[in-house]
This record gives C-alpha cells, structure tokens and sequence, in this order.
C-alpha cells in the first residue's frame, strides 16, 4: 500500500495532467497557448515532485514492495501528452 502522500502527489498529478491535456485540446487553445504551457509547467512540476518523493519513500519500503513510478511516456489510454 502507497503512503498518503504517494497517493496525494500522485492524485495531484493526474488532475493537472488532465486540465493540461483539456486546454490543449479546447478551442481556444490557438488563442491561449500562454495559459496550456502554464498549464505544462504545473503538470511538470506536480510530476516532478510525485517521482522525488517516491525516491525517498522508496528507500524506506521493504524490499519485496516496488514503488510505483509514473513514466512520462506511459500513461493511461486517453492521457498521452500531446506533442508540442
């Protein structure tokens, strides 16, 4: 079982991944791109800190528990970044 904040930092992660990917895909995307890489940012950031706190959880875990890593290029069907 992930710690609370595994799961917090990783629940953060994947609302700011969606909203990214939702301002990528609206309509008015072409006239906001400021506000999508914004959006990046926070999403980068929220991964970020997901990864740093997993390798500092991870050392504390038994040895038998992999902790789950959230790779950049294998998210869930339907929440692929889309290409710049």
């Amino acid at each position: 079982m992930a710690c609370s904040t595994c799961e917090y930092l990783e629940r953060n992660y994947l609302a700011r991944h969606r909203e990214y990917v939702e301002a990528r895909s609206s309509a008015g995307y072409k006239a906001s791109t400021k506000l999508a890489a914004q959006m990046n940012v926070e999403m980068e950031r929220a991964r970020y800190e997901l990864e740093e706190h997993q390798s500092v959880c991870a050392s504390t875990l038994p040895a038998t528990v992999v902790p789950v890593l959230i790779p950049k290029r294998e998210l869930p069907t339907g929440l692929q970044p889309l290409a710049a």
